[in-house]
């Protein structure tokens, strides 16, 4: 396949997984948006003034928009990639698409461009509203590109393969609900983990999402995490390679 067939194979992936972001943004990016509002109004405002401790020099509502914006990236990676493409199954197109001439890396390219344009919005809207709030500078742009970046390639993947998978809508909601959603609020999201006992700070080292919630609030603030980038990096560049190679595999098999 030349360079420009797959370059237009790959454009047209994106540009209908980016339109139908668009087209029904009430359900993609309006909740989000909500979410965060919501998250910040309450715990950055109301419980924020009693909390009488600052995190790592700066306030508590700005120590929340990193926590905040990873999440936001997560979830909509995610969920955007699972979505389309378990809807794409679940209408039998999905066939007509792995059995066309492009190269399967295009097809995860393609949904992947999409997870990250929604990806990036929601994250833009959430830091929108913060800086609403509290002046938000940004220490390191290019860590900051790099980390949503392999961030939301890697839950593009995992939303990929649970649409694989999955037989039902229910199947869909597991991951996010009963996995997903728990490491991401144990992974320092409201809290510095270097707040917790010694035990459980070591525990929390266990969980992959404290390492991303921590470089990222670091590409922000510049507090909390430097030590931890070098191995998010890693982690995630590792992570993105196992399951890019998984989902090659089982699209090769013909899903």
């Amino acid at each position: 396949m030349s360079a420009s067939k797959t370059l237009t194979a790959f454009n047209t992936l994106a540009m209908k997984e980016i339109n139908r972001i668009c087209r029904i943004w009430t359900q993609t990016l309006l909740p989000q948006a909500l979410t965060s509002l919501l998250y910040v109004v309450i715990f950055g405002q109301v419980l924020g003034k009693h909390i009488s401790i600052r995190q790592h020099g700066v306030s508590y509502i700005a120590f929340l928009a990193p926590g905040l914006m990873m999440m936001s990236i997560i979830n909509s990676s995610y969920v955007n990639s699972v979505s389309s493409f378990f809807s794409a199954r679940f209408s039998g197109c999905i066939e007509e698409l792995l059995v066309a001439p492009v190269p399967y890396w295009v097809i995860i390219l393609g949904y992947f461009a999409g997870s990250l344009f929604r990806a990036v919005c929601v994250a833009t809207i959430v830091y929108i509203i913060v800086a609403c709030y509290t002046p938000l500078p940004i220490h390191s742009l290019a860590l900051l590109i790099v980390l949503t970046l392999l961030t939301s390639f890697l839950f593009s993947l995992a939303g990929l393969i649970n649409g694989v998978f999955a037989k039902n809508f229910d199947q869909v909601n597991f991951f996010p609900a009963f996995i997903l959603t728990p490491l991401t609020y144990l992974g320092g999201v409201f809290y510095s983990i270097d707040m917790l006992p010694h035990f459980w700070r070591q525990l929390s080292l266990l969980n992959p999402l404290a390492y991303i919630i921590s470089a990222y609030r670091y590409a922000l603030l510049g507090t909390q995490g430097s030590h931890l980038v070098i191995h998010c990096v890693a982690l995630l560049v590792g992570l993105n390679v196992v399951l890019c190679t998984l989902l090659l595999a089982l699209f090769n098999r013909r899903v």
